[in-house]
C-alpha cells in the first residue's frame, strides 16, 4: 500500500471549490453542513518534535470547524500504536489519521529515531507519488467526508507543494523550528560568500575558529559561526544537508503562508527578517501548547502523539518535592552521546547534591545501551528519578522544577520559557546552537555547557542556576517570558488573533 485512511469517518462530499463557496455563504462554522465543512491535511515531517506542534495546529483547525486528516509515515504510525495503542490513532467525528511511506528500507531496529539526513533525502526523492495518490483517495467521493480545501505542511516537506498546486489548494507551512534558525540556514549561502564555510579543515572545529564572529547577518545577532545551524559545520563541499536546506527554506517563497511556532515579543524582529527575504506573511502562532490548550478538555484534547510511552509517574514524584528544588534533564527525542559523555552528566548530577529527574530514552546512547555506575546509582539513591520519557509540558510546567538541562530543541526552549524555567544549555545539532545562543545571549535565560562535557562543569552551572546571582537574575528574566507567552496565547493576545487572521485570510480565502 502507498497510502492508507485509519478509521475514516463519514459525511457528504463535494468539490473543493464547491464546499468553500457554500463556507462564504454559512456564517459560523459550528453550524455548517458536512459538504460545507472545509478540509485540511497536516503533514508532520515523521520526527517527535514536527509532530507535536503539526499536532497542535491540527487541533487548533478542528477546534475551528475544520475537517482535519493527519498524515504519520507508516514506520511512525507503527511506533505510535505500539506506545499507546490502537486508540492513539483512532479517528474522532472529523479528525482522522492516514499514512504514507517514508521510502526508507525496513530497519533492524523500528522503535528508534531514524537517522535525519536520510529521511530527509528519502522523503524528498520518495513522498510525493504516495502523497498525491492519498489526496486522490481522500477527494473520492466513496470516502464520505468533506474534500480537502488546504494542505499545511511542514517546511522540510516541501514536495508537497507540487501537489496543492496541481489541486489549486491553498498551501501553507509550517516552521516547527526558531524564526532565528530558519535565518540561520537562509544565511547559509552568505557564510560561504564570505569564505567562511565549508570549513577549510577539521583542525578549524577545535582551534578557535568556530568563535570568529559573523557581522551584519540580517536579523540575526552577535552571532558566530558556532551558532548557526550545525550543518555547516564540514570540511565537505558537497555536504547533502547543506543543500537540502538552502532548497527547503528558500521554497517557501511559493506558499500562501507560513506559520511558526513562537511569539511576536519574543521573535518579532526575526520574523520580520524572514518576510524581508521575500517570503509571504509570516504568522506567529506560538506558543502552540499554550494557543491549542483546551479548558475544559474535550476529547481532541486526549489525542497525544507521542512515539514514546510518557510515564505519568515522574509528575506523582515531582509533587512531593519543594517549588524550585528539582533539576530536570532531557535532551529530547532526537540527541545521542557516548556512554562516557552520559556518565559525565551522572556525577554531575550526583555531585550537585540535587534532586533530579532525568530522562534516559532507550537510544540515547550511540549504538550502545546506557549503562550508568552502580556507584552512581548507590549516592544517588532517594533524589533522583529517571524515567524513559515523560509529559514535558506538564513537567516544566511544575512547581517543583528549578532548573532544566536542556539539548535547547526548538520545542523544549519554548516550553521552558512557558514554564519560566531557566536553563543549562548542551546543543547537539541543527538549529539547536541557534536557539542555545539567544536562550544565553539576548534572552537571558540559559548558560550554555561545553559540548566536551564535564562534571565538574555541570555541578557549577547547576549550582550558580539554582543558587548564585546570575540564576536568581534568569529566574526573574524566564517568568517575565512566562508572562508574555501566556499573553501572546490568550484570547486576543498576538498569537490567537494571528490565527484567526491565518483562517480567515488564507485557509477560508475566496477565489
Amino acid at each position: 500500500m502507498s497510502h492508507t485512511i485509519h478509521q475514516v469517518d463519514h459525511a457528504v462530499t463535494t468539490h473543493p471549490r464547491d464546499a468553500r463557496r457554500g463556507r462564504e455563504k454559512g456564517g459560523e462554522m459550528g453550524s455548517l453542513g458536512a459538504a460545507e465543512k472545509p478540509h485540511a491535511v497536516c503533514m508532520p515531517y515523521p520526527a517527535q518534535g514536527h509532530i507535536t506542534p503539526m499536532l497542535n495546529v491540527a487541533k487548533l483547525l478542528h477546534a475551528r470547524g475544520f475537517d482535519v486528516t493527519f498524515v504519520n509515515t507508516e514506520y511512525n504510525h507503527a511506533r505510535l500504536v505500539r506506545t499507546r495503542g490502537a486508540a492513539a490513532v483512532a479517528s474522532i467525528p472529523g479528525f482522522r489519521f492516514a499514512t504514507i511511506p517514508d521510502g526508507l528500507p525496513p530497519s533492524d531496529d523500528d522503535d528508534v529515531t531514524q537517522d535525519i539526513p536520510s529521511l530527509c533525502r528519502s522523503t524528498k526523492e520518495t513522498c510525493l507519488g504516495p502523497f498525491r495518490r492519498l489526496l486522490a483517495q481522500l477527494n473520492d467521493p466513496a470516502t464520505g467526508h468533506p474534500p480537502v480545501t488546504c494542505i499545511v505542511s511542514d517546511v522540510v516537506m516541501g514536495f508537497s507543494m507540487d501537489a496543492a498546486k496541481e489541486l489549486g489548494l491553498p498551501y501553507v507551512q509550517l516552521w516547527t523550528a526558531s524564526s532565528i534558525s530558519y535565518l540561520g540556514y537562509r544565511h547559509y549561502r552568505l557564510l560561504m560568500e564570505r569564505g567562511l564555510a565549508p570549513l577549510k579543515d577539521v583542525s578549524q572545529l577545535t582551534k578557535g575558529y568556530l568563535d570568529t564572529p559573523v557581522e551584519d547577518v540580517p536579523g540575526l545577532r552577535n552571532m558566530r559561526i558556532r551558532d548557526f545551524p550545525s550543518f555547516i559545520l564540514t570540511t565537505n563541499p558537497e555536504e547533502y544537508m547543506i543543500g537540502y536546506v538552502i532548497e527547503e527554506t528558500e521554497r517557501c517563497k511559493g506558499a500562501s503562508a507560513i506559520i511558526v511556532n513562537t511569539f511576536d515579543d519574543l521573535e518579532g524582529e526575526a520574523v520580520a527578517a524572514m518576510e524581508a527575504l521575500g517570503l509571504p506573511k509570516v504568522y506567529t502562532l506560538g506558543p502552540l501548547p499554550l494557543v491549542a490548550r483546551e479548558d475544559p478538555p474535550t476529547p481532541r484534547s486526549s489525542i497525544r502523539l507521542s512515539l514514546w510511552k510518557e510515564q505519568e509517574e515522574c509528575l506523582q514524584w515531582l509533587d512531593g518535592k519543594e517549588a524550585g528544588s528539582v533539576v530536570y534533564v532531557n535532551f529530547g527525542s532526537i540527541t545521542v552521546m557516548t556512554n562516557e559523555q552520559l556518565v559525565e552528566f551522572a556525577w554531575g548530577l550526583a555531585n550537585s547534591g540535587r534532586q533530579f529527574l532525568w530522562i534516559i530514552r532507550r537510544d540515547l546512547v550511540k549504538g550502545d545501551t546506557a549503562v550508568l555506575p552502580p556507584e552512581f546509582l548507590a549516592e544517588t539513591a532517594g533524589r533522583g528519578l529517571m524515567a524513559s520519557w515523560c509529559p514535558q509540558q506538564e513537567v516544566l510546567n511544575h512547581p517543583a522544577v528549578g532548573a532544566f538541562l536542556t539539548h535547547s530543541g526548538w520545542n523544549s526552549t519554548l516550553e521552558s520559557l512557558a514554564g519560566g524555567v531557566p536553563v543549562i544549555s548542551w546543543p547537539f545539532f541543527a538549529d539547536q546552537q541557534t536557539n542555545c545562543r539567544y536562550q544565553c545571549n539576548e534572552w537571558g535565560v540559559g548558560m550554555e555547557i561545553n559540548s566536551n562535557v564535564k562534571r565538574d562543569a555541570v555541578a557549577r552551572l547547576i549550582a550558580e542556576l539554582m543558587d548564585g546571582e546570575k540564576g536568581k537574575e534568569m529566574r526573574r528574566k524566564a517568568e517575565e517570558w512566562r508572562e508574555k507567552a501566556i499573553r501572546a496565547a490568550k484570547p486576543g493576545g498576538s498569537s490567537s488573533r494571528n490565527f484567526d487572521e491565518l483562517v480567515r485570510d488564507v485557509l477560508l480565502a475566496k477565489e
